[in-house]
C-alpha cells in the first residue's frame, strides 16, 4: 500500500461509507420520487428503528454534522442567560467554533475542572458540577441549566453506566438537564457491552446526539430527545440553522443500513479492536508511552519528537494538539490489521528495532 492510498489514523472521519449504508443510499436513490423534508419512507423507517433500538418513544431529528447536533440540542435546553457545564476537553468547548454559544444566543460554557483521576481522563465529575452550580447564585452569574458529557470522551475514555447515573443524579439535584455528545456513542456502547438505553435515558440522559458519520455513514447525525417535552419547536431550529435536508432520504436511508443487523455496533467494535491492536503494539517500545488504555477507538501516546517527525515524513497522518501534548491515533470502522501493522513497523524501524 503506497503512502497516497494507505489508511490513515488522523481521524475516523477519513473513512468512507460502509457497504450497508451505501446499499440503502442507493436504494433510496432508485426509489424514484419521494416526499421531501423528511416525509419520505426512509426517514420514517430509520427513526422507528432508532426508537426500537432505545426501547422508548423518542423524538428523532437528522442534521448534517455533529457541531449542528450539539449546538441545536443545547440551544433547545437553555436560554441565552443560562450556562452549560462541560469538561475542559469537551468538543463543544474546544472544537465547535462557538457554535453552542451562537445558536443559543449566548449561553455560556462553564468548564468543570478538578484534579481527580476521572478528570485527567477527560471526564466531567459530579463534584465538578456541584462546585460550579454552588459557586454563585446571584443574578450577575449565568445560571447553570445543562450538563453536557461526551461519550466516548475526547481522550478516548468511556463513562460507565454508574458514572452517567451519578452525573445525572447531581444534575437532577440542581434541576439541570443532561445532554450527551455521542459522536462516538457506538464505540462507547461496544466497549461497555450494555444496551443503548442503559447508558442514556435509563441513566438520566435527556437528549443524545448519536453520531453516524464516524461510524460508517456518508453524512448525518441523529438528535434523539428522550424527554420529548424538550424538543418543542426543535424542527424550526433545524430549519432556521440550515440543517433541514430537502432530500432527507439521503441522510436517513443510510441509517437503515447502519441500524439493520447491528451494523453500527459491529463497526464500532471493529474500530475499538484495531485501537487495542495498535496500543498493544506500542507497549514497551523505547521512548513510547501509551497515556492510558484505549476504551474506544483512539490511542493516545507520547512519542519522542524525532519519531513524530519521522512518521510524518513517511506519510503518516495523526494529530498532536488533541492529546494534551501526546499523539492521537484514531481507528475507523474499516481500519485493517495490515494498516495498524504497517504503522507499527515504521515506528519500530525508526526506533531501530
Amino acid at each position: 500500500m503506497t503512502t497516497t492510498n494507505r489508511q490513515q489514523f488522523a481521524s475516523d472521519n477519513y473513512a468512507g461509507t460502509c457497504p450497508q449504508a451505501m446499499h440503502w443510499f442507493m436504494e433510496a436513490n432508485a426509489s424514484g420520487h419521494e416526499p421531501a423534508y423528511g416525509d419520505d419512507r426512509w426517514t420514517q423507517k430509520s427513526t422507528d428503528m432508532l426508537r426500537q433500538l432505545f426501547d422508548i418513544d423518542c423524538d428523532v431529528y437528522y442534521v448534517f454534522n455533529g457541531t449542528a447536533a450539539n449546538s441545536l440540542a443545547l440551544a433547545s435546553l437553555c436560554q441565552s442567560y443560562h450556562s452549560v457545564i462541560c469538561s475542559p476537553v469537551a468538543h463543544i468547548e474546544t472544537d465547535e467554533c462557538g457554535g453552542p454559544e451562537f445558536f443559543s444566543n449566548g449561553s455560556k460554557l462553564l468548564v468543570g475542572e478538578n484534579q481527580s483521576e476521572a478528570a485527567k481522563l477527560g471526564k466531567l465529575t459530579p463534584e465538578a458540577i456541584n462546585t460550579l452550580v454552588t459557586k454563585r447564585s446571584d443574578i450577575h452569574y449565568p445560571r447553570p441549566k445543562v450538563v453536557s458529557i461526551t461519550q466516548a470522551t475526547e481522550l478516548g475514555t468511556v463513562y460507565s453506566v454508574d458514572e452517567v447515573r451519578e452525573i445525572s443524579w447531581m444534575a437532577k439535584k440542581h434541576q439541570l438537564r443532561l445532554h450527551m455528545d455521542g459522536a462516538r456513542f457506538a464505540n462507547a456502547v461496544a466497549h461497555l457491552g450494555c444496551k443503548p438505553a442503559d447508558i442514556t435515558w435509563k441513566a438520566g440522559v435527556d437528549v443524545l446526539c448519536f453520531g453516524g458519520t464516524k461510524n460508517g455513514l456518508p453524512v448525518g447525525e441523529a438528535v434523539v430527545f428522550f424527554n420529548k417535552a424538550m424538543s418543542e419547536d426543535f424542527a424550526y431550529r433545524v430549519k432556521q440553522a440550515g440543517q433541514l435536508a430537502s432530500k432527507m432520504r439521503f441522510i436517513s436511508a443510510p441509517w437503515v443500513g447502519l441500524l439493520e443487523d447491528d451494523v453500527w455496533l459491529k463497526n464500532a467494535a471493529h474500530a475499538n479492536a484495531m485501537a487495542q491492536r495498535l496500543s498493544a503494539g506500542l507497549q514497551g517500545l523505547k521512548g513510547v508511552q501509551v497515556l492510558h488504555a484505549p476504551q474506544a477507538n483512539g490511542v493516545f501516546a507520547q512519542l519522542p519528537p524525532a519519531l513524530v517527525q519521522a512518521l510524518y515524513a513517511r506519510g503518516w497522518k495523526f494529530y498532536q494538539f488533541i492529546a494534551g501534548g501526546g499523539c492521537r491515533f484514531m481507528c475507523a470502522w474499516d481500519t485493517q490489521p495490515e494498516s495498524v501493522d504497517a504503522l507499527l513497523a515504521d515506528v519500530k524501524a525508526e526506533l531501530g528495532l
